[in-house]
């Protein structure tokens, strides 16, 4: 009997439902005293409707009954303490995601007690609140579609007046959180995805589609800034600059894959607004330097290279046949108006008649170019006007008079085209890749394809429209040869670009080549050849050098890289390379540390690779698997030497024999007899010192090792008993364990060793040995990079690859 008085109450039961709620009824403040009993009720209410959802429908009839959410409300209105607030936010929140019955997800969503909710005024200055608020937005928002979307609006006849949900998420677009950024981004594309008619009338006019321009505007500021990073001269070629600019890109192109998602919803008035904004406020006012009209008014003051990053990434990523056909028609005008001229005779009486087709549609889309960045309240430019003022230009400037229409020395000075032939590598390696994106683009018309397309092929010309006929080709296959001659420069340039530059270019280089076949003019051949034997002469030198003995592995390392980044994919080739280039490379200048001697080795390979690959696909055909080096192990020496010494470590114990005696002073220890031992088994290479075992009168412990390459033996001018070596201390394995970084922050210090031995004549003689076992390690090396060093290579690239 008393065990049944003192049952415990299910507290998921109907009962226990009721009791709760009568418990919230009664409530008539929240203050300091009872805001956590409050928040205790809200809690049980939000964990038993989430279970009656699912397993009890007597709880959720419950839950409609007593019109539960409008006590939600009313707990929000006789508050006294905000601490109420974000704990009831997290509670509907976590209720709304959790709710699976269309019943319960459209009672939830009646009544305007969502949108009362919303439209509460709230104190976001201090405190989560502003998370928790936006993620009660994005779970309301998560659950919405075509049925259930009418209740969260405001109607006027077939006009939407108002959308609490959408109009105060956007309110946080520019929210400091990234997380709130995300969820408000998230919310968005959950309404546009939602095929309502009367809410995309509402979110592409004033006042709501001014978020969009606001989005436009806010990318086009992060474009000046990021503009600033690269020319910043406070800091140049450090970590900290290349960090920054990564992460500023990596900013913009979220912004892209936003806009992308817009337009991959499909609906016309999105596509047309974002379309609009992207065009007027950003890629038109970017493109006109380009065309070089002199002064632009409506222009930025952005460099050229970062200019041509943005508008490659965004064709990119954004993509969009409007997009795409109007920065072709922007950046060809010139070229399409001049091809006219001389079908027409000179008569250039119209816009929409004689001048581009493809220019005057994007009047279809109403573009309008503003006056500068921060001319607020400026009057707007028509499309048409922009149109009249390029073909005003094109008819007074002097580049189109009296030439013949196939004057390439004419292209070269017009536009972007101006760029491919730059001096600066930065600038004609975009303007290229800016081409070729365009070129590739499977939503550009037939007119521009036939323009800047990179095939042989005659498809396109045949498919042209016959407005143009006299259009005789792409200009990029005109200008070929120059640009294959351009390309080749900078490889051959002296003293060398950096190793990036050199692997951007021969990507183009095989790019190109690849589209257009073996196209290559004896003088091109000549111009490849002498930056061929430059590198190969590049890579001879570090044999010469302190790591020699890597060159081998440094080859099958970098073998791999060099030929994926020669096959990657246009649209997945990043543009970020142009900025990156654009940043001055860091210089060697000359230093003998082993960390500098060690970043010139590893750039000689990557350049000879390169330029190993490009050989064989120029004569070829194909690019190399894999690198012909001769096979080795440490046998294939000319002499050998015992197991321990090939194998020696710190401590173990080495046969003395050959061993030369000295001293050497440590720090730590004072000055010591040892034992010096130099030895070279095959390509490794290794200078002993042991210290003689007190109990074995021909055996030494190991006491320190040095690799053999690199320690340039010398005589102390004043002490000619002593020998001065110098020992790598920097550890290229760390290099590799970084993810192969190119650089590091902090190169060790040079090590040095001075030892002193018994007579000059003993000194003299260690030098030698010395000198004799590197030359030997050294003579090994050579062995094994004689296939790729010959002359000859050529000849035998494929039957190498079949070995």
């Amino acid at each position: 009997m008393w065990r049944s008085l003192w049952r415990s109450i299910d507290r998921f039961s109907l009962q226990h439902f009721k009791h709760v709620i009568t418990e919230l009824q009664q409530i008539k403040v929240v203050n300091k005293q009872n805001w956590e009993a409050v928040i205790d009720l809200l809690q049980t209410i939000v964990e038993i409707v989430t279970y009656g959802d699912r397993q009890d429908p007597l709880i959720f009839e419950c839950f409609m009954e007593y019109q539960v959410l409008a006590e939600f409300v009313r707990v929000l209105r006789i508050s006294t303490s905000s601490r109420i607030e974000a704990p009831l936010l997290q509670y509907l929140s976590i209720m709304i995601q959790n709710m699976d019955s269309e019943h319960a997800i459209y009672y939830c969503l009646s009544n305007d007690y969502i949108n009362n909710i919303i439209a509460h005024q709230y104190n976001f200055d201090a405190g989560d609140l502003a998370l928790y608020y936006v993620s009660f937005l994005r779970a309301v928002s998560s659950k919405i579609n075509g049925d259930t979307l009418c209740l969260l609006v405001k109607v006027h006849g077939d006009v939407v007046v108002s959308f609490p949900l959408y109009s105060e998420a956007l309110k946080f677009v520019q929210h400091g959180e990234k997380m709130i950024q995300t969820a408000i981004r998230a919310l968005t594309l959950n309404i546009y995805n939602v095929s309502d008619d009367m809410i995309y009338q509402f979110v592409t006019t004033p006042p709501a589609s001014k978020y969009f321009s606001d989005l436009v505007s806010s990318l086009r500021e992060q474009c000046l800034y990021l503009d600033a990073l690269v020319h910043s001269t406070e800091e140049k070629c450090t970590h900290q600059k290349n960090k920054d600019i990564f992460l500023e890109t990596d900013k913009i192109l979220d912004d892209l894959y936003y806009f992308k998602d817009i337009l991959f919803v499909g609906e016309s008035r999105l596509c047309r607004v974002v379309t609009q904004n992207l065009l007027s406020l950003l890629i038109i006012p970017l493109l006109l330097p380009l065309l070089q009209l002199g002064e632009n008014k409506e222009s930025y003051k952005i460099s050229i290279v970062t200019s041509l990053y943005i508008v490659s990434r965004l064709l990119q990523v954004v993509g969009g046949k409007h997009l795409i056909n109007a920065v072709a028609g922007l950046l060809l005008y010139h070229y399409i108006t001049l091809n006219q001229r001389d079908a027409t005779n000179g008569d250039t009486a119209d816009c929409t008649g004689n001048a581009s087709a493809l220019l005057c549609s994007l009047n279809d889309i109403n573009i309008k170019v503003c006056c500068g960045p921060e001319a607020e309240g400026a009057e707007d430019i028509d499309i048409n006007f922009l149109l009249e003022h390029l073909n005003e230009h094109t008819s007074s400037n002097s580049h189109f008079d009296g030439g013949p229409s196939d004057d390439n020395m004419c292209i070269e000075r017009i536009g972007i085209f101006a760029y491919l032939f730059s001096d600066n590598h930065s600038i004609s390696l975009a303007s290229l890749f800016l081409l070729l994106t365009l070129a590739e683009n499977e939503d550009l018309e037939h007119v521009p394809a036939s323009l800047v397309g990179i095939s042989q092929s005659q498809d396109l010309m045949n498919n042209c429209d016959s407005a143009f006929p006299t259009m005789d080709g792409s200009i990029l296959v005109r200008l070929m040869p120059q640009i294959f001659k351009a390309l080749l420069k900078v490889l051959a340039n002296q003293p060398p670009v950096s190793p990036p530059i050199q692997w951007h270019t021969g990507w183009f280089l095989r790019k190109l080549l690849q589209c257009q076949g073996n196209m290559l003019t004896d003088d091109n051949i000549h111009l490849f050849n002498t930056s061929y034997e430059q590198s190969r002469e590049c890579l001879q030198k570090e044999l010469d050098g302190c790591w020699f003995d890597h060159i081998p592995d440094t080859i099958r390392h970098e073998w791999g890289s060099c030929k994926k980044a020669l096959e990657e994919q246009s649209q997945a080739k990043d543009p970020l390379f142009t900025l990156e280039l654009a940043i001055c490379q860091q210089t060697m200048d000359g230093s003998s540390s082993s960390y500098f001697a060690w970043q010139r080795m590893v750039d000689a390979v990557k350049v000879f690779i390169l330029h190993l690959q490009l050989k064989a696909f120029i004569f070829l055909g194909g690019l190399l698997e894999k690198p012909s080096l001769k096979s080795w192990n440490n046998s294939d020496s000319g002499k050998t030497y015992s197991t321990d010494i090939s194998s020696a470590s710190f401590g173990s114990d080495v046969f003395l024999g050959s061993g030369i005696p000295c001293r050497i002073a440590f720090s730590y220890a004072g000055v010591r007899d040892i034992y010096l031992i130099a030895a070279a088994s095959g390509i490794s290479g290794k200078l002993i010192l042991a210290e003689k075992h007190p109990f074995r009168s021909q055996r030494g412990v190991v006491i320190a090792i040095a690799p053999l390459a690199g320690l340039s033996p010398k005589i102390d001018e004043d002490h000619p008993t002593w020998l001065h070596l110098r020992i790598r201390e920097f550890d290229p394995k760390f290099i590799t364990a970084k993810g192969n970084q190119s650089t590091v922050s902090d190169p060790a210090v040079e090590g040095r060793w001075t030892l002193g031995f018994t007579s000059v004549k003993v000194c003299e003689t260690t030098r030698l040995l010395v000198l004799e076992e590197a030359c030997k390690q050294r003579s090994f090396v050579e062995s094994i990079l004689a296939p790729l060093l010959q002359d000859d290579y050529q000849g035998n690239m494929l039957d190498n690859q079949g070995d």
